[in-house]
């Protein structure tokens, strides 16, 4: 059975957050009970692991319950998170999970259901109509923008979807934004997720009562939140756990290879490190490590699977951040404890190249644009990242406080999507798959 109307889906990097609308022209998101309270923000993660009384049946599992069955047991768990990074990629075909062959479409499909069956029944009944969020610039060397809507596709054709639509991001954050103009106004509403940075410039103005709009230009760059949070674990942590420190190999003196550390960019990562010839290499640099105690710390962080511990400690850190101008950046896990003070302007000096990346994506839609600042009457900030004060100066410097707006950060595009099914002309707003029907 399908209900009218139509849902709006943000498939993240980091989040998936689903709408819907009802007959009035509301928008609902969809919560998910876990663990005593509702969520709105679904990780977009999967776990898959075998029975343990039938190895020939896999156990899979989405959002928060894939991340308990990986913390739980990290070695005997396959663990996928931002995998929405991979869409677009031509190199990336299929992946092996326990003796069975994954394309993207498969990890994308499975996952929509198992998010489906974490709704506590209020997905069973989805209407036809489908508006799928998609970054202006897929995450990725050379991405293929093509390749990553034909994998989404068939992902949502799966789960019985007859009209399936798109829509960019920051537009369907726009137009959230743009139901609150009481006036025409040009818009740049800026988008961080955890993988990309989007920004699109919008004209707005009503006509008969209805929200109308022009597209003036859209632009994007492969660096967000996830960026951020290296940049501190870069600089921050993994100094502690051995990095910039050296070992005795005979009768010389090497550095500890930095591909120990670049793991760390991604902590699901920390678990494949830890079954990788490369750890009985790490373990012997107890013996020879010019800072055994750095080594060992190291060890055991990857030994006893702290590395999702580590991650929540950064996360407080960069929130601590956005409100202070100085915090402490705490990690205790085990015999471990990274304990520093940090002053907001390191931070901002940490991520100085993903922010000149950000700035120079905003000059390339204002250019494409043709326009200068003054043509911008509204600067509609969204994502996580957008509390990050210095993100948020690179938009005060340019157009002026007065123009920055929010609200909504986490949850806009999904409700921009649902309200843009309700339109007459969803056509206006939304495409289809090149090669889809008409």
């Amino acid at each position: 059975m399908r209900t009218r109307g139509a849902i709006g889906i943000d498939f993240g990097t980091t989040n998936t957050v689903i709408s819907t609308t009802d007959a009035d022209g509301r928008a609902h998101l969809i919560v998910f009970p876990n663990d005593g309270s509702d969520i709105v923000a679904f990780r977009s993660a999967l776990s898959f692991h075998a029975d343990p009384l039938d190895e020939r049946t896999r156990i899979v599992e989405a959002g928060p319950w894939a991340i308990e069955a990986y913390v739980e047991e990290p070695l005997e768990t396959r663990f996928i998170q931002s995998f929405k990074s991979y869409a677009a990629s031509p190199l990336f075909q299929e992946t092996e999970i326990l003796g069975r062959r994954w394309r993207f479409e498969d990890l994308l499909s499975t996952f929509l259901l198992r998010l489906r069956a974490h709704a506590n029944g209020a997905l069973d009944e989805m209407p036809a109509t489908a508006i799928v969020g998609r970054p202006v610039n897929f995450a990725g060397q050379a991405p293929d923008p093509l390749l990553a809507v034909h994998r989404y596709q068939t992902a949502f054709e799966r789960l019985g979807f007859t009209d399936i639509r798109y829509a960019y991001e920051p537009v369907a954050a726009a137009f959230f934004f743009a139901r609150k103009l009481n006036a025409d106004a040009t818009v740049l509403v800026a988008d961080f997720g955890g993988g990309t940075s989007d920004f699109s410039l919008v004209r707005f103005h009503r006509q008969d009562g209805e929200i109308q709009s022009t597209a003036l230009a859209n632009s994007g760059v492969g660096v967000a939140g996830d960026a951020f949070d290296y940049r501190i674990i870069d600089n921050l942590v993994s100094p502690e756990l051995g990095k910039g420190t050296s070992y005795r190999t005979f009768d010389n003196v090497a550095p500890i290879p930095q591909r120990y550390f670049t793991a760390f960019a991604r902590w699901e990562q920390l678990a494949l490190l830890r079954a990788s010839r490369d750890m009985r290499d790490i373990r012997g640099l107890l013996r020879t490590s010019t800072d055994p105690d750095k080594i060992a710390r190291l060890v055991e962080l990857l030994d006893d699977n702290h590395g999702y511990r580590l991650y929540q400690s950064v996360s407080r850190l960069k929130e601590a951040l956005s409100a202070d101008e100085a915090a402490t950046f705490r990690f205790e896990a085990g015999d471990i404890l990274i304990e520093k003070p940090v002053r907001r302007s390191e931070f901002e000096g940490w991520i100085a190249p993903e922010l000149a990346a950000i700035e120079g994506a905003v000059d390339q839609a204002m250019a494409a644009a043709g326009l200068g600042p003054e043509g911008v009457d509204r600067v509609f900030l969204t994502g996580g990242s957008s509390f990050v004060p210095a993100v948020r100066r690179l938009f005060a410097d340019r157009f002026g406080e007065a123009k920055l707006e929010g609200g909504g950060e986490l949850v806009s595009i999904a409700s921009g999507l649902a309200y843009m099914g309700l339109e007459r002309d969803l056509d206006a707003w939304t495409e289809r798959a090149p090669g889809g029907d008409d």
